[in-house]
């Protein structure tokens, strides 16, 4: 959203120039592929809401109709099955005495029953015996549908483990590189040891190097400043202290976020990107 257009009186050659000189900085980020452009005055609500009288050279949508309606589903992985487990669903009653099912929101591909499935980290597989949700079984479960999955063999799963097509595997390892956001006002311990929290997994991590930070204006590296201040991004490397069962961020964004958290203060110091 192009703002303020009021205060230089609506003049179409100033927000092309806006426009392209936000092209060429955008172009040097690889995973902006689909830019929209509305120019618009949010003081007097042009192209806010309803399109301006004052911009009749711009021929798009409204601000509120392109959020409304633009297309959201390329964001999710429809391809790699992915499915963290959340919760272990015991109820041990008369009625469910025997049931065993893993909750759990599918952070990508389709799940439906007769799927061979791979349990990560321990590598066992069987087959998807059904799919439950909101007390009826569905034909199949796709991203971001919360459900609940039984298998036909009893493998020993608990929270922090995932589901996954037996084709299509994630990577599983200790050695992590990310690009991450710092989000305290104490700055990164180059080798401190933080806690790591990845999809439904929580382990620790010890910050193994720091590789260079990025700045946000040219996206040139600093490599001879290295240390992570409030808002500062870049790249480091981690080693967990247990496998992290995980895809590149390009390919799945849910199993390639993660965040650092303090064990001290329990305070969320930075988000990251598995590269």
């Amino acid at each position: 959203a192009v703002n303020k257009m009021d205060l230089v009186d609506y003049d179409e050659g100033v927000y092309d120039n806006i426009v392209d000189q936000y092209k060429d900085f955008a172009s040097r980020l690889d995973n902006v592929v689909d830019i929209s452009f509305i120019p618009i005055s949010a003081l007097n609500g042009d192209n806010v809401v309803d399109a301006s009288d004052n911009m009749p050279w711009y021929k798009g949508s409204s601000l509120l109709y392109h959020l409304e309606t633009v297309y959201v589903g390329n964001q999710e992985n429809h391809v790699e099955a992915r499915f963290p487990v959340q919760w272990v669903i015991r109820p041990q009653s008369d009625e469910w005495h025997d049931f065993r099912g893993y909750a759990g929101r599918v952070a990508g591909g389709v799940f439906k029953p007769g799927d061979d499935v791979t349990v990560q980290p321990s590598g066992f597989s069987t087959k998807i015996k059904a799919i439950h949700s909101d007390g009826k079984e569905l034909e199949e479960a796709f991203s971001p549908l919360s459900v609940a999955i039984t298998l036909e063999d009893e493998i020993d799963i608990s929270r922090g483990d995932m589901i996954v097509k037996s084709n299509n595997p994630p990577e599983v390892g200790q050695d992590i590189d990310a690009m991450i956001c710092w989000f305290s006002d104490k700055s990164l311990n180059p080798h401190g040891k933080y806690i790591i929290r990845h999809t439904s997994r929580e382990v620790k991590a010890l910050i193994k190097e720091v590789k260079y930070k990025v700045d946000i204006n040219t996206l040139h590296r600093a490599e001879d400043d290295l240390e992570f201040r409030l808002n500062d991004i870049g790249r480091i490397s981690l080693r967990t202290s247990a496998p992290l069962i995980h895809d590149n961020y390009k390919r799945n964004r849910i199993t390639g976020s993660f965040v650092l958290i303090d064990p001290m203060t329990n305070e969320t110091v930075a988000a990251g990107m598995i590269a």
